[in-house]
């Protein structure tokens, strides 16, 4: 198991790095948290191991930027104790917390826990948590929040409104399988908003123009009739 563990203390990540390959496992490290990010879309491990206080992006950002392409557990190990914090964290995305100083023997134990939560199959795949998608002359960036399009050789940067990126990750998240008009409806606008499928069909239109190369006749963004969306991604 590939683990990043990211923290502004070098004392605190030369520790950790030096126990956590004693136990077996592969470690990548970053002092901050724009560092955090670029090792994550190069190595794509599957645990994070974060502090919140860092600079250049705290922990904060780094969980929400992740969470837009990966699944990873995210354990984060920080000396705030205030329970808001916490609260803000796991609400973001983590999915544990404990605070400095921590037990050696716990934070192996929470690893551990966390770890059974990765499916063998995904464990170390590349491919399943891959942050870019390319839809013809369009990449999809994930970790960036970022749609861009090839014009004449250089990447111009395709404007989406929030809710339609919302709908788009939603859609790469799941690329190639459906997801129901409710699915969707229920995450970005939540569950009184289930049976608004108007709200669907007209940010789908507004993607279409602004990803398909030919709206009317998609490529990429299907309707299943009835039941929901799909985003087919190219043969390679």
């Amino acid at each position: 198991m590939k683990i990043l563990v990211a923290d502004d203390d070098p004392q605190f990540l030369k520790a950790l790095r030096i126990t956590l390959r004693s136990q077996g496992y592969q470690i990548v490290t970053a002092a901050d948290g724009v560092q955090c990010i670029q090792v994550a879309v190069e190595e794509h491990p599957d645990l994070f191991v974060l502090d919140l206080g860092m600079p250049k992006m705290d922990g904060m950002g780094v969980i929400q930027g992740v969470r837009g392409w990966t699944d990873a557990p995210i354990l984060v190990v920080s000396g705030r104790t205030d329970a808001r914090e916490k609260v803000a964290a796991l609400d973001a995305g983590a999915d544990d917390y404990v605070t400095k100083p921590v037990s050696i023997d716990e934070l192996l134990a929470r690893i551990r826990a966390l770890g059974r939560r990765i499916p063998q199959e995904s464990e170390g795949s590349q491919e399943a948590q891959s942050p870019q998608v390319v839809l013809g002359d369009v990449t999809v960036d994930l970790a960036a929040h970022a749609v861009l399009r090839d014009v004449a050789g250089r990447q111009v940067r395709v404007r989406l409104t929030p809710t339609e990126w919302k709908v788009l990750e939603m859609l790469v998240r799941n690329a190639g399988r459906l997801v129901t008009r409710q699915d969707l409806l229920t995450e970005i606008w939540g569950s009184e908003h289930v049976s608004d499928s108007g709200y669907l069909r007209l940010y789908i239109s507004q993607l279409r123009r602004k990803i398909e190369p030919d709206p009317a006749h998609p490529r990429y963004l299907h309707t299943d009739p009835g039941m929901g969306y799909r985003l087919d991604l190219p043969e390679r």
